[in-house]
């Protein structure tokens, strides 16, 4: 088994949640239970993103095992900051998104830090990285979130202020 082959599971783990997220109407629970300010265009846009990402990081496992290993770093992030941490605080409300979390994402990160670390292309150092880089990929899109509502980053429309 190689980092590579671990790498396309990974992202076919992460379509399967995208999935799930929508059907159960993440959107509303992100805003009622993590207040997070997301539309669906933000949800379509980030996980465009992160699908685009996903492809990159399994073609790139077998040569910067790094990137592989920070797509896994996220997917532990996502599983554990915004899916089951949310329900333990909310006591048992369920996340969207939990149950690929728990019954894809944590094998598919194990399942790849076993191979990075088995064959030799990582050692736990490298797999820590991954999980810091992970973070710093999850927090993106919410830095954002946050940020667009300042005065600063509003874009006003020339066109109808006349």
């Amino acid at each position: 088994m190689t980092l590579t082959t671990a790498a396309w599971l990974a992202m076919s783990a992460y379509s399967l949640h995208i999935m799930e997220e929508q059907q159960f109407d993440w959107r509303n629970w992100a805003r009622a239970v993590i207040k997070l300010p997301v539309e669906w265009r933000d949800f379509y846009v980030t996980n465009a993103v992160v699908v685009a990402v996903g492809i990159a990081q399994a073609m790139l496992a077998a040569t910067m095992p790094l990137v592989s290993l920070a797509f896994t770093g996220l997917m532990l992030i996502n599983a554990i900051f915004f899916h089951f941490l949310p329900m333990i605080t909310t006591k048992g409300r369920y996340s969207p998104g939990a149950a690929t979390a728990l019954v894809l994402f944590m094998p598919s990160v194990a399942f790849s830090w076993w191979v990075a670390l088995s064959t030799g292309v990582a050692s736990v150092g490298t797999i820590i990285l991954g999980v810091v880089l992970g973070a710093a990929l999850m927090a993106y899109p919410i830095v954002m979130l946050r940020l667009r509502s300042h005065p600063y980053f509003q874009q006003a429309d020339v066109t109808s202020a006349k």
